[in-house]
């Protein structure tokens, strides 16, 4: 391997309209998630779905993109980096999450 690189690509359905924000920098920022499904047998023979679900966030011309053409139930596929990050909730408390930080998004599926 020449370099290892932090690379991520999904494909999976949006659980809910994206949220849009036009930041006070003047970039365009979109959040949304999407759930990725796995199927696989137990030891007992059954049939189990497994579904993850991935933080997404979009800048500038991607996030104009996806603000308006996708909506709760697309497919996508998704290709880019994880980053982590905290924030402190209502209450308080430290809060940490994972979120894929999109280069790449191709709209999936028919209309």
């Amino acid at each position: 391997m020449n370099s290892l690189k932090n690379k991520v690509q999904l494909i999976g359905n949006l659980g809910a309209n994206p949220e849009v924000l036009n930041l006070e920098s003047g970039k365009k920022l979109a959040k949304f998630s999407i759930a990725t499904n796995e199927s696989y047998k137990n030891a007992q023979g059954e049939k189990v779905q497994d579904t993850q679900w991935h933080n997404v966030v979009a800048w500038e011309k991607t996030a104009g993109i996806v603000e308006k053409y996708l909506s709760k139930g697309n497919e996508v596929a998704v290709e880019g980096k994880l980053a982590n990050r905290s924030f402190e909730d209502k209450e308080g408390n430290k809060r940490y999450i994972t979120e894929v930080i999109v280069s790449e998004l191709v709209m999936l599926g028919g209309k």
